[in-house]
């Protein structure tokens, strides 16, 4: 009840009670379009990576309580999923089938459907946000507004870790442009700088499109 209070109102703007069995209530950010980014992409800062000293996951406050009392975590699965069946605390999900566009497979188990960062946290760290303050850090680790967070299986997101474009690519090549996209456009919001080789990468898949 929780999440349909908030999101919808928030997100739909149409005040509305529902039951704890529900669909995603809203869609995930859109990317921006390929000339966008292509703009984003040229605009951003080539830098040396920094010092991953001090660096952790708990920095970013992954996953934190949303407002409507569920966690970001929590959020997405109910956002990205489909016939997705909530538990009586009206937030956790204990069924349904998300979608993992990085390897182009249908997820079913609850415990499977992992959400991964477009941008990982520790590139974040390591190009910018090692100077961020806390609150800086949770927003960017708990971004529902951007095109940040994303189904994926458990062995995409383990494959890809925390590697950037130009060490890992998604094996779906089909989403490789709005990977790029996607990339760029949190780049480009949080002010993140790139390494040269990531930068190139980005170039590549901005020309799947």
């Amino acid at each position: 009840m929780r999440r349909a209070v908030t999101l919808v109102a928030t997100l739909i703007g149409i005040a509305s009670l529902i039951g704890p069995s529900t669909q995603a209530l809203a869609d995930p950010p859109p990317p921006p379009s390929e000339s966008t980014a292509r703009t984003e992409l040229a605009s951003l800062t080539v830098g040396t990576p920094h010092s991953m000293d001090g660096y952790s996951r708990d920095a970013f406050d992954v996953w934190a309580d949303q407002p409507d009392g569920c966690t970001t975590r929590q959020d997405v699965l109910a956002r990205d999923g489909k016939n997705v069946v909530e538990g009586g605390d009206g937030c956790q999900p204990t069924s349904g089938s998300w979608y993992s566009a990085y390897d182009d497979t249908t997820v079913t188990v609850v415990s499977q459907a992992t959400i991964d960062h477009i941008v990982p946290l520790a590139d974040a760290w390591r190009t910018g946000a090692d100077q961020w303050t806390a609150a800086q850090r949770k927003a960017f680790g708990n971004d529902l507004t951007d095109a940040q967070l994303i189904i994926a299986s458990s062995s995409s997101n383990s494959s890809k870790s925390d590697k950037d474009p130009s060490e890992w690519k998604p094996s779906n090549t089909a989403y490789w442009c709005t990977y790029g996209e996607e990339y760029v456009s949190v780049k480009y919001k949080f002010k993140l700088f790139v390494t040269s080789d990531e930068k190139a990468a980005l170039g590549d898949l901005l020309d799947a499109c």
